[in-house]
């Protein structure tokens, strides 16, 4: 009998070779993994090699048989820095090795391709993979609502929206996104659409991008139904196949305890890419309850020397404790140099400083009362589970809409951006733990219940996680 008649569906997964990217895709290779799906994960040598030296992918992976790392270059040697602006030249190369890598993993006898899931930015992936019969699924690893801004975009330029017209209008409301015209500033609006040539190259390929997953067989987000409402019913208009099945990262958790429920899964599983410092649980360990913020700017965020100086002073004059990851990488050099001496003895009697933290099982650690963010989506959603209210000071990209979402959708903290000044870090990083902490709490504590049930057997994510298992069961896999 052919081999392939039995065999179960095979996906390859394509992410893009970045933290965040990774991170979302690997959990959900994984619960496909769990489902008895055969899974190809194609992931760049530099993501590869620190996965391994970082996280626990090996043994997690290995109880999984017809699971496979496809392993390719990103155009730079393993050991090169990869700064920002070097994005466009990985971009331009994966896309250069994207046709002949499809064709070599569809021409694997014993392991037809049933369909690929790739990272919603490399929609180039949709034209290839088409060339070869092979259907395309695309994941966007944004919030909802940023994937839906993305691609109003063109709706946007015509109502005259963008281009934002310096620094006066920044405050502008924005009401050419349906769904959203009561929660979008100009300052609110993706990083890139903060520029005043509609032909800058960042904004038209990512609006590009978008437009071009429309060529897709269906469409994933890692999100829930109550937490992104609005955008996600205006997105199913243009994308009927829609999947909506996160928070991955709870989703996982609760597919491996239900499937095995006698051993449930380790809080510490990361996809992370740097060493984690475990000395900073057992110095939460000593705190008391709810008495800690916790400071995190992600993989990926960097500091200047003034920005920096603005949260030290902030911090230790709100006179909080505070648990602060700082990555060796996220500092200009000479930068520690501008901390007075009083106020590193001030930092050394209530504070803790990593170079990375285990960030879930850090938030659902109980003397954590709030979370200083960055805004990136993953870290948006693990302090949504954890029912962790939040600061927000955003970077770039998504996150400039994800910290509207937290203080003016869904009201679980406040909005930092566009401003770095310690006594606006010393008075939000107050009232989130102090004079409103209640308000903020209850607010975050009903979205954690409500993305608890989401991603729990019989809730809406979990019911379209089972449902996109279905429809790829039914596709028929390339010859």
């Amino acid at each position: 009998m052919d081999p392939s008649a039995v065999a179960p569906p095979h996906v390859v997964i394509f992410p893009v070779a970045a933290q965040g990217h990774v991170n979302s895709m690997l959990k959900l290779a994984e619960i496909l993994a769990l489902s008895g799906l055969r899974i190809t994960f194609i992931n760049s040598e530099h993501i590869h090699h620190r996965l391994l030296q970082h996280a626990d992918i090996q043994a997690r992976f290995a109880a999984y048989p017809d699971f496979r790392f496809k392993i390719i270059s990103d155009g730079f040697p393993i050991d090169h820095p990869r700064a920002g602006d070097h994005a466009l030249t990985t971009f331009n190369y994966v896309k250069s090795i994207t046709k002949q890598l499809l064709e070599e993993l569809v021409s694997v006898p014993d392991r037809p391709v049933t369909c690929i899931i790739a990272d919603g930015i490399l929609s180039f992936t949709i034209d290839f993979a088409g060339d070869l019969g092979v259907p395309v699924i695309a994941f966007r690893t944004i919030s909802a609502s940023c994937f839906w801004t993305c691609f109003c975009i063109p709706r946007m330029i015509e109502s005259g929206d963008l281009p934002i017209k310096g620094h006066r209008d920044m405050d502008r409301d924005v009401t050419s996104v349906p769904g959203m015209e009561d929660i979008l500033r100009c300052r609110d609006l993706p990083s890139f659409c903060r520029v005043a040539d509609l032909s800058d190259w960042l904004l038209q390929y990512l609006t590009t991008q978008t437009l071009q997953t429309t060529g897709a067989r269906a469409l994933i987000l890692n999100t829930f139904d109550h937490l992104e409402g609005p955008a996600i019913s205006q997105i199913r208009t243009h994308f009927p196949n829609l999947y909506t099945i996160g928070p991955l990262h709870s989703h996982l958790k609760s597919r491996l305890s239900s499937s095995s429920p006698s051993s449930p899964p380790s809080s510490s599983a990361s996809n992370s890419l740097w060493e984690v410092d475990r000395s900073c649980i057992a110095w939460l360990d000593k705190q008391p309850p709810k008495s800690v913020v916790y400071v995190s700017f992600g993989s990926i965020t960097t500091l200047t020397r003034h920005d920096f100086t603005e949260f030290w002073y902030g911090l230790v004059n709100s006179g909080r404790r505070f648990l602060w990851v700082l990555r060796s990488d996220s500092l200009p050099e000479g930068s520690s140099g501008a901390v007075p001496e009083e106020l590193r003895e001030a930092a050394a009697e209530r504070g803790c400083i990593v170079g990375w933290a285990p960030q879930e099982e850090v938030l659902h650690h109980g003397t954590i009362a709030a979370f200083l963010t960055h805004s990136g989506w993953n870290s948006t959603l693990e302090s949504v589970v954890a029912g962790k209210p939040m600061v927000c000071w955003p970077f770039f990209a998504d996150q400039q809409l994800n910290s509207r979402l937290v203080s003016h959708a869904w009201k679980a903290g406040l909005d930092m951006k566009d401003v770095c000044d310690r006594e606006v870090v010393e008075r939000m990083v107050n009232e989130v733990m102090g004079e409103r902490k209640e308000e903020f709490a209850a607010a975050a504590g009903d979205l954690a219940r409500r993305a608890r049930d989401a991603a729990s057997e019989g809730g809406s994510s979990w019911d379209n996680l089972d449902r996109l298992i279905e429809d790829i069961r039914s596709m028929k896999p390339s010859s």
